[in-house]
């Protein structure tokens, strides 16, 4: 678990696919010397255990599902990722709950602001339903409050706001309108969801509830 507070930007060094693995070697000296293996990182978002570590570069492995559900379809050797390691039991939860399940992919479509900027992302509606305005929200793992929120269609749109510190220190300060970002929603919303979900079926099956069906049930 996470809290959408990345600790420091690291570069990928390389991509190697293997049958149904993909390996990431991500290079950051201030936090790989204090990993450990079997331990998680969110990488730009993305939940993914250490699997091999050599001084200021540490590995991680990745199913072809999350390759396909994120954006990490598209990563390139050279490109830099925002890194958080995982929480400790008892630390101060400045951000919000992450979970480093991706949810879908935006993309940003404007930017606005010069020392504090405004971006406005588009994402699919299915993850955006879950998005909600002054909510909280982990796009490529950084936790942000959610201005506005604009449905219609098939995409959702929201806004963030960007402080000069989140700019300088995590990728979204040299993010440009076009590029694609890793979308993780809030959790309580999707728990709250599933809830009510099951709550309606429950009433609607009580709202068809009829004589002759309680007499063939024994009543």
């Amino acid at each position: 678990m996470f809290t959408g507070l990345v600790e420091a930007p690291g570069r990928v060094r390389h991509i190697h696919k293997a049958d149904s693995v993909v390996n990431l070697a991500i290079e950051c000296p201030e936090i790989a010397p204090e990993l450990a293996i079997g331990q998680s990182v969110a990488v730009s978002g993305v939940c993914l255990s250490v699997t091999a570590l050599r001084g200021a570069v540490f590995e991680v492995e990745m199913m072809p599902e999350t390759l396909n559900k994120t954006r990490f379809v598209s990563l390139r050797a050279g490109e830099r990722v925002n890194l958080e390691r995982a929480m400790k039991l008892g630390d101060r939860l400045d951000g919000h709950i992450v979970q480093g399940h991706i949810d879908g992919v935006a993309t940003l479509t404007e930017l606005s602001g010069v020392a504090t900027k405004v971006a406005r992302f588009s994402i699919d509606s299915a993850a955006g339903r879950f998005i909600v305005s002054k909510g909280s929200v982990a796009v490529d793992g950084v936790s942000l409050t959610v201005i506005d929120v604009f449905e219609g269609g098939e995409f959702s749109n929201f806004s963030v706001g960007l402080i000069p510190e989140t700019l300088k220190n995590c990728t979204l300060g040299q993010i440009k309108v076009g590029e694609r970002v890793n979308v993780e929603t809030d959790i309580i919303g999707r728990y709250v969801e599933r809830m009510l979900a099951a709550r309606n079926k429950d009433i609607k099956s009580a709202d068809s509830l009829t004589i002759d069906k309680l007499r063939n049930l024994g009543f």
